[in-house]
């Protein structure tokens, strides 16, 4: 049985490696080579943004969390396990990705930032993504996988190119026009990328008053955001965010006044109403079209968890 997935990201890696685990050759098609994709400059971090449907993201998260806490105990993935401050000016309520999450309990007033009261402590993963892609990628090689890097304008092309019994389109933001899908659109985010100044936790304000922050170090770096900005396509560097972005995380975590500005960088997440994990009809004799794209700024929390569902698809009767 012979599969192409056309997408290298998050999505399509995780969808080719999860077919070939099911015993399907697999090739993968990318417009791009893996550094110039959106899934390498995120901040990759486990928890569910700007995904839906609720339960289905609740589901996808949890498989995908302990693929990934896995992952996090072999050498070279890119994946540890961090330890993450949520925090919040007033008390939350439990929040719908809590119940997949390790170690969850309330931070204790010694452990939050000045100006906040409350603050949820808890475990997830963090992915470096210019680690890990790499990482997935000779996963894939290693079973007899090959990638192409070519740019395709129309799904028909491989449908009908005779090579795959089924085709899975992981294309993200470029499914507005290859799947014909109107309701994909972009989230914009800005991030910073700072030198790391010696820290180790994880932290997030999704109300700060000046818009979104969370800090999330890395080996050698730390990644400061950010925004969500719907429907904005333009990738260009906004200097007054980028300052908005290093004040709201320096108030947070004041020891980042003294880190080195490494990097700005912007990417568009491709976002849809809710994440497209289905199969299209298709008439008889022609390839099997499966589709797994709009997952927004999720693609690694729900990455495998949306791969298993598509190797179950794969698996399911015409």
């Amino acid at each position: 049985m012979r599969a192409t997935v056309v997408g290298s990201g998050v999505a399509g890696l995780t969808s080719a490696i999860t077919l070939q685990r099911a015993g399907w050759q697999v090739r993968v098609l990318s417009a791009a080579p893996i550094e110039a994709l959106t899934s390498h400059l995120a901040a990759a971090v486990w928890f569910p943004t700007h995904a839906g449907p609720p339960e289905a993201v609740a589901r996808w998260g949890a498989e995908t969390f302990e693929v990934l806490a896995g992952q996090a105990e072999l050498s070279g993935s890119g994946v540890v396990m961090r330890e993450s401050l949520a925090l919040y000016r007033c008390a939350p309520e439990r929040p719908a990705w809590s119940s997949a999450v390790r170690e969850l309990r309330p931070a204790r007033a010694a452990e939050l930032p000045a100006g906040y009261t409350h603050g949820l402590r808890f475990v997830v993963p963090l992915v470096e993504m210019p680690v890990h892609l790499p990482w997935l990628v000779g996963l894939f090689r290693a079973a007899g996988g090959t990638i192409r890097v070519v740019r395709i304008a129309a799904l028909d092309e491989v449908v009908e190119d005779g090579w795959s019994e089924l085709v899975v389109n992981c294309t993200g933001l470029a499914a507005r026009e290859l799947a014909a899908d109107p309701s994909v659109y972009p989230v914009r985010g800005q991030i910073v990328r700072v030198s790391n100044p010696g820290l180790t936790l994880s932290m997030r304000d999704e109300q700060h008053p000046a818009g979104r922050a969370y800090i999330h170090p890395r080996t050698d770096d730390c990644i400061l955001g950010g925004t969500l900005d719907e429907h904005r396509w333009d990738t260009d560097i906004d200097p007054v965010e980028a300052e908005s972005i290093l004040a709201r995380c320096t108030e947070i975590e004041p020891r980042l006044v003294d880190a080195d500005v490494l990097e700005h960088v912007v990417g568009l997440r491709p976002a849809r109403p809710t994440v497209r994990v289905e199969e299209s009809v298709s008439d008889p004799g022609r390839a099997r079209l499966l589709h797994n794209y709009g997952h927004g700024g999720s693609g690694i929390t729900l990455g495998w968890g949306c791969a298993q569902d598509i190797a179950l698809l794969a698996a399911s009767e015409r």
